[in-house]
């Protein structure tokens, strides 16, 4: 019921997580990431404890590979889940087990790994890796665009009603989370790319305001001078 991408940008050092499904609220379940440390989703009947699982186990030294094995031998139904995850070092591993749901198949690539089950076809990340590798721009514009791929490629087996993107750059909080819950009609992986273009211009200047009030830049808004 799932598609996604996690992903680093080697120049900046930030962490992604791209995410869509015909389930509500995708990725307020499935992604996470740490700044310094990595990326990851856990999908397919979900169990997102095993997310913070993936992020303390490379905090503490762990490749991906040992993050994806340590989360799915904590699981006692690792048949049933899909993990991806990406490392510091741009180490991606995934983990599909035997009981996902319909077509289910993954794909790597450089500083990317891509997943997804109840897929239309088997084709689907391996488009979103090579998206994301052949786009230009910022972390968030090449994860937007293996969104758009996948969805071009056949997306899930059924309509996508929700979408999610998730960054981390050097703060404890996110660089940018931009959530679409529930979309009845129109397609909410194109509602996803609307809204990164919206915050993409102010995303530098939100971390400004938060570390430096003084030197933040002013958006004409009553009371802002």
């Amino acid at each position: 019921m799932t598609f996604s991408i996690v992903a680093r940008c080697p120049e900046t050092g930030q962490f992604g997580v791209a995410i869509s499904s015909s389930s509500p609220a995708v990725a307020a379940r499935c992604s996470f990431a740490e700044a310094g440390v990595g990326a990851v989703s856990t999908q397919n009947v979900t169990n997102p404890a095993l997310g913070p699982i993936m992020l303390s186990e490379m905090a503490k030294g762990a490749d991906a590979q040992k993050a994806v094995a340590t989360a799915r031998d904590a699981d006692g139904f690792a048949d049933y889940r899909q993990l991806l995850a990406i490392d510091r070092e741009g180490v991606s591993a995934i983990h599909s087990g035997p009981k996902a749901l319909g077509i289910w198949t993954s794909a790597f690539g450089t500083d990317c790994a891509a997943g997804g089950n109840l897929l239309a076809n088997d084709q689907v990340p391996a488009a979103m890796v090579s998206a994301f590798e052949a786009a230009g721009g910022a972390l968030g514009d090449r994860l937007v665009a293996a969104m758009q791929a996948g969805l071009a490629a056949g997306g899930e087996a059924g309509p996508v009603h929700s979408a999610g993107l998730l960054i981390v750059d050097r703060q404890s909080w996110p660089y940018a989370e931009l959530r679409i819950d529930w979309l009845d009609e129109a397609c909410p992986i194109a509602a996803l790319a609307r809204a990164w273009d919206v915050y993409r211009p102010q995303a530098d200047a939100y971390i400004t305001r938060a570390l430096n009030p003084e030197a933040a830049p002013s958006y004409g808004v009553p009371g802002d001078e």
